[in-house]
C-alpha cells in the first residue's frame, strides 16, 4: 500500500516517478502523491482477455459444479447427487462495466447465446453490436440470470452490490467479481447466501485481501472470519487474485512499464499517466 508516510518516504529519498504494473491505483493514497509532485504511470490493458477469460471460467464451473466434481471424482465418488447445472444458452447476463474486459466478457458470452444486459457510464458500440441492452442498474438486477462486475472502483462503486441491490436480484442469482473487492459488500452477500437469494458466487477478488492474497497461508490460521465464513458454502469459488495471470499479460505488464518509464526519463508525456490535477484539494 502506497500511503502517505511510505510515499513521502520515498520522495525524500529523490523518488519522482511511480512505475505501477497494475491498472488499478487504488492503494496509492493519490492526494499526497499530488502534493509531493510524484508523476504515476500505470499498465491500463495488459490482457483484457486473461480476467474476461477468468470470468467466463467462474461462470461455467460454478454452473456445472466442476470444482465440487473434481474433488469427488477423487475420491472414487461418482454419484450425480448435487451436481446439476444449467443451459448457459438462453439466460441473461447482466455485465456493470462494459470496458475492454466487460466487452470481450460480453463477447464470448454472446457465443454461449446468451441475452445481455449492460450498465456503464458509456455505451460501448462493439457490445451495442452484439446486441446488448443498456439498462439502469435496477433492472439489470432484477432480469439479470447472471451478474458480472468489470467496473473500477471509485467513490461511486464502492459496495455497489450491497443489501439494497442484492434484494432487487433473482433468487438465486449467480455473482461473478474479477475486478475488485470493495465492489461488493461481503457481509451482505454472505446473508444473500445463507437465504439462498443468491444462488453462486465467484470471487477473484475480495474486500479485505490484502493480508490474505499472493501469500502461502497454508501452514497458517486464517484469521479473518468473514472470509472463512465464505469458505463455508458449497456454492462459493473463489480464486486468489489470478484472473490476470497469464503469459501474455505479464509479457505485456513488463513491456508497457519498461515503456512508462521510457517515456518519464525522456520527458516524454505517456498515455498511461494518471490525472492528478483534478483531485481536490
Amino acid at each position: 500500500c502506497l500511503d502517505a508516510p511510505t510515499l513521502r518516504a520515498i520522495a525524500q529519498n529523490g523518488v519522482r516517478l511511480l512505475a505501477l504494473r497494475s491498472a488499478g491505483f487504488n492503494h496509492v493514497d493519490l492526494a499526497v502523491a499530488r502534493d509531493l509532485d510524484l508523476t504515476l504511470l500505470r499498465v491500463p490493458a495488459y490482457s483484457p482477455y486473461a480476467v474476461a477469460e477468468h470470468a467466463v471460467a467462474m461462470i461455467l464451473s460454478l454452473n456445472r459444479k466442476i470444482h465440487r466434481a473434481y474433488n469427488r471424482v477423487r475420491e472414487g465418488n461418482f454419484a450425480l447427487d448435487g451436481l446439476l447445472g444449467f443451459d448457459l444458452h438462453g439466460k441473461t447476463v447482466g455485465i456493470v462495466g462494459t470496458g475492454r474486459i466487460g466487452a470481450i466478457t460480453a463477447q464470448i458470452l454472446h457465443g454461449f447465446g446468451c441475452r445481455l444486459l449492460g450498465y456503464d457510464v458509456y455505451q460501448n458500440p462493439d457490445c451495442v453490436a452484439l446486441g446488448m441492452e443498456y439498462v439502469a442498474l435496477p433492472e439489470l438486477f432484477a432480469a439479470s440470470d447472471i451478474v458480472s462486475l468489470h467496473c473500477p472502483l471509485i467513490p461511486e462503486t464502492y459496495h455497489l452490490i450491497n443489501a439494497g441491490a442484492i434484494e432487487q436480484m433473482k433468487p438465486g442469482i449467480m455473482l461473478i467479481n474479477t475486478s475488485r473487492g470493495q465492489l461488493i459488500d461481503t457481509k451482505a452477500v454472505i446473508k444473500g447466501l445463507k437465504s439462498g437469494k443468491i444462488g453462486y458466487l465467484g470471487l477473484d477478488v475480495y474486500e479485505q485481501e490484502t493480508d490474505l492474497f499472493f501469500e502461502d497461508l497454508s501452514n497458517h490460521v486464517i484469521q479473518d472470519d468473514v472470509f472463512q465464513r465464505l469458505l463455508t458454502f458449497p456454492n462459493v469459488l473463489i480464486t486468489g487474485h489470478q484472473a490476470f495471470f497469464t503469459e501474455e499479460a505479464l509479457k505485456n505488464i513488463a513491456e508497457s512499464t519498461i515503456g512508462n518509464i521510457t517515456d518519464f526519463e525522456q520527458g516524454r508525456t505517456s498515455p498511461n499517466q494518471i490525472d492528478l490535477s483534478e483531485l481536490k484539494k
